[in-house]
Formats: structure tokens, C-alpha cells, sequence
């Protein structure tokens, strides 16, 4: 089994000891490790398989943690580098009562902005399978030079390539910057995995299968769009599948779509799947891919954190 390698922000979520009110009320908070990619490359450690993290953290007390974190869960840290040039990012949150989130982030810059495309060793992503990344870390920064090169060595190597932008308005200028920068790295990917809330800012189209059909036609081979409450679909050009969200309890909606992808791309690794193999997955194949992912991310959900679940804690 290949591996997964995750590229992007490192931080600490600082998560609010009391829910159902705004970040301005929160009166304590518990530390915990966070970032997008990370908890990718953790969901597909903890469920059994190969996955790695490549960033930059400080040399301060947070960075030491989020190593030993990623490293007591199974994920490789060889590129997971350590500067003097700015601090770990931090991220406040807030829980409403549906569990949903607001943020407030510490990082102008933060140490994963200082990564640069040098620190990109193609040793780093050998054996690698799937090489995802989000749009956190494409700002105007040496990261996002890291990122494609990231990228060039993943596609020269026959590995997946998957996107999720997951999108995060406060971090960038302006939303236009954001949208630019997400469409210019869409032909990149093979995969590319939506929330419902992110189609018409990301394609220009509301319509959940004519932005996915968009996608296909225009580079990428599956379309993933998590809805929440209402479960998930995807897309490759061979077939369509929908899920339905798997009953439980609500807690903490942090990770959930992290933990998700992460199941999604650990079925893919686990198969063998290549970027030639996306296009032929049909609807039975997609609706296993989706049935289990969601089996993964309601165990998350009913956490406090991005607690990532093994194959033991959904029943496997």
C-alpha cells in the first residue's frame, strides 16, 4: 500500500471549553492539533494506513507538540520542518449550538508560510500514492511555490492528486484573491472534494452535478461534495452516488470533512487506485467510497476535536 502525503498548515485549534455561544464569550479553551492536511494524513494513519505531513512549524513549545502529535499517531515527519523566522499559527474557535464553527486566526506569517519550494525534496514524496493539500496555505507566499512543486513531483511520479480547498475567507485580502488562487491549482488536481457551502464561490455554478459535471470536464477525474446533515455525493465520468449522513451524535463538526476525505482517500491507497483508475469508478464503486467515509466522520463529529477514528472504533 502506497502512502499519503499531506502538504500545508500546521496549527493549534484552540477549542471552547463551552458551546452554543460566540467567540467573544468563551471564557476557556482546551489546546488541540489542527490543520486541514494534517488531520487528513491523521484520519488515514489512525484507520491503518501509510501517510506523511510536510510543513513548517516554530521552534517554540506548539510546534514541538503538533510533531509529537502527528508522530504518536503514526504519521512520518521527516518533512515537517522547524523555523526561527515566525511562530506556529494559532486558531481560535467558537461552537454554536448546531456545533458549527467560528474562527480567529493568529498567523501574519506563521512558520508554515516560510516553507519553500528548496525544502521540497523529491525523497519526501516517494512511494507516495496520493498527495492531497487545501488552499490554506496557497497564499502569496513561498508555500504556495512549495505546493507546486509538491505537485509537480507527485504528477511526474503517478500519484493521485487530490484539492480540497477548504476555504477560509478571514486568512486571505480579499475573497477574490482566495477564488483566484483556488481556480489557478483546480487543474492540478484528479480529485477535487467540496463543501455544499464552497460550489458557487469555487466553480462560479450553484447547481451541485452541473459544477461537478464542470469540474470533470475540465481537468479532474472525481468530484467529492460533503453537505452536511444531508450526507454526501460524488462524481467521476463513469457514475454518481449519493450517502446519506450516518445517524449519531452532533458534538464538534471540526475535522469532519478532513476525517472524510482522508477515509475516502485511505479506500483509495488501500485499492491501489491510480489517476487512471478515477475515471472508471462507477456508482457501485463511489457508494462504497462515500458509505464508509461517512461512517468515519460521524465518529468525529462525536467528538470534541478532530478525533480521528481507527477501523476498530466504526466497526471494521
Amino acid at each position: 500500500m502506497k502512502k499519503l502525503v499531506a502538504i500545508g498548515e500546521l496549527l493549534i485549534d484552540f477549542v471552547p471549553q463551552q458551546s452554543g455561544c460566540a467567540l467573544a464569550d468563551v471564557t476557556g479553551f482546551d489546546r488541540v492539533a489542527g490543520g486541514a492536511p494534517a488531520n487528513v494524513a491523521m484520519a488515514v494513519a489512525c484507520l491503518g494506513g501509510h501517510a506523511s505531513m510536510i510543513s513548517q512549524v516554530g521552534t517554540e513549545a506548539f510546534g514541538d507538540y503538533l510533531v509529537a502529535n502527528l508522530q504518536a499517531h503514526g504519521v512520518e515527519t521527516a518533512g515537517v520542518f522547524r523555523t526561527d523566522k515566525a511562530n506556529t499559527a494559532l486558531a481560535f474557535v467558537a461552537l454554536d449550538k448546531n456545533g458549527d464553527r467560528q474562527f480567529s486566526f493568529y498567523r501574519k506569517p506563521s512558520a508554515d508560510l516560510f516553507l519553500n519550494e528548496d525544502q521540497i525534496d523529491p525523497v519526501l514524496l516517494r512511494d507516495a500514492g496520493v498527495l492531497h493539500f487545501c488552499s490554506v496555505d496557497l497564499v502569496d507566499a513561498p508555500v504556495r511555490q512549495a505546493h507546486r512543486r509538491a505537485i509537480q513531483i507527485a504528477r511526474e511520479n503517478g500519484a493521485i492528486v487530490s484539492f480540497d480547498p477548504n476555504v477560509r475567507l478571514p486568512l486571505w485580502p480579499d475573497a477574490a484573491s482566495c477564488q483566484a488562487a483556488i481556480r489557478q491549482f483546480l487543474p492540478l488536481a484528479d480529485i477535487v472534494k467540496l463543501s455544499e457551502e464552497e460550489v458557487e464561490f469555487v466553480t462560479g455554478i450553484s447547481d451541485r452535478e452541473a459544477a461537478a459535471k464542470a469540474l470533470l470536464t475540465a481537468s479532474c477525474r472525481m468530484v467529492v461534495i460533503t453537505r452536511g446533515a444531508d450526507g454526501a455525493e460524488a462524481w467521476t465520468p463513469a457514475g454518481h452516488a449519493a450517502c446519506p449522513v450516518c445517524p449519531g451524535p452532533v458534538v464538534d463538526t471540526t475535522g469532519a470533512g478532513d476525517c472524510f476525505i482522508g477515509a475516502l482517500l485511505y479506500q483509495l491507497l488501500e485499492n491501489g487506485c491510480t489517476p487512471a483508475d478515477l475515471p472508471g469508478l462507477d456508482s457501485v464503486a463511489l457508494s462504497r467510497l462515500l458509505t464508509f467515509a461517512s461512517r468515519c466522520s460521524a465518529f468525529t463529529v462525536a467528538q470534541k476535536g478532530a478525533v480521528m477514528p481507527s477501523l476498530a472504533q466504526i466497526g471494521e
